[in-house]
């Protein structure tokens, strides 16, 4: 249980929170988007960045939830600079959107925080045909990356600041399809198992994150880009799966699970901590270093990964 687990070679652990990992860090000149803001860590990674002064941009595919947050934010702090825009990342039409409305603005973007995410869904489709989980919690974000990696670019280029790129994965990523990521049958309903899909997912975005390195440094730009398991955390991922949530509820999951405040830390530390300038192509547990299985450092795999991907959000 992740209550044991002492500190790490970072000197934090798996209790430590958001506003430790960031305490003293000062995000004053840096600009953020973070998708799936409106709730959950998502929330909490958002509250945590605007409180050391980074201007946040909440992704949320619900606007009234999301104005929720950002007031709620803007109340305990009252010099938060936070935006909402709205986002469904299971829609690359809406992912698309986003992306054009937000490099039309001429913001800088430092952090690029891929954190939304569904859970072991029963077997359905995206708004373009792609099976759920795959299309929002890896393609969305692949395509969302993608779009907005221009002005990463530009925005590292020009204030000489290294950008980041961090996809919130899971521990699940261990237990995908045999195959890994099902290429061939990605939609078909016959043998779709809601965990399975669920690890395949998370398994993508440990190869999205570690292909873009490889692609990054290639091009001597200035930006990394990690992967990161937040904790078995006591949000609604667990809506989709009755047995679950109401084990969790009715147990007493707040003394198995982390907090909100815990779940968020590794994101932050991530995203913001000195301790990770010039880090990329790592997976990150507890605000420390942690290993992946095999799979998810198959460079090959990563890049069929890519290349399929590329095809499917067609640019």
């Amino acid at each position: 249980m992740w209550f044991f687990g002492g500190k790490g070679a970072s000197g934090f652990s798996s209790s430590s929170t958001a506003d430790e990992v960031t305490d003293g860090i000062d995000g004053s000149a840096l600009t953020a988007i973070v998708t799936g803001a409106s709730s959950g860590i998502g929330a909490e990674t958002s509250r945590v960045l605007a409180l050391r002064g980074v201007h946040v941009i909440m992704g949320v595919r619900n606007m009234d939830a999301g104005k929720v947050v950002k007031d709620k934010i803007v109340q305990e702090i009252p010099d938060a600079k936070v935006d909402a825009m709205e986002l469904d990342l299971n829609s690359m039409a809406s992912v698309r959107k986003f992306a054009s409305d937000y490099n039309s603005s001429k913001r800088p973007l430092n952090l690029l925080i891929n954190n939304a995410g569904i859970m072991a869904t029963p077997f359905m489709l995206s708004k373009d045909n792609i099976e759920l989980q795959f299309a929002t919690n890896h393609l969305g974000h692949f395509l969302l990356t993608h779009l907005l990696l221009d002005t990463m670019k530009k925005t590292a280029k020009d204030s000489g600041r290294e950008g980041r790129i961090v996809n919130v994965s899971s521990e699940a990523h261990r237990f995908p399809y045999s195959e890994g990521v099902r290429f061939d049958k990605l939609n078909e309903s016959s043998g779709y198992s809601s965990w399975r899909a669920y690890g395949q997912s998370k398994l993508a975005n440990i190869l999205h994150a570690n292909e873009l390195t490889k692609r990054l440094k290639d091009e001597g730009a200035n930006i990394t880009a990690n992967s990161l398991h937040p904790g078995a955390i006591n949000t609604n991922l667990f809506r989709y799966n009755s047995f679950m949530d109401g084990m969790i509820r009715n147990l007493g999951g707040k003394y198995v699970l982390k907090s909100v405040p815990q779940g968020a830390a590794t994101t932050c530390y991530v995203a913001m901590h000195p301790q990770v300038k010039g880090v990329s192509g790592e997976y990150f547990s507890d605000s420390n270093l942690a290993k992946t299985t095999p799979k998810a450092q198959d460079a090959s795999l990563a890049e069929k990964l890519w290349d399929f991907s590329m095809k499917l959000i067609k640019v």
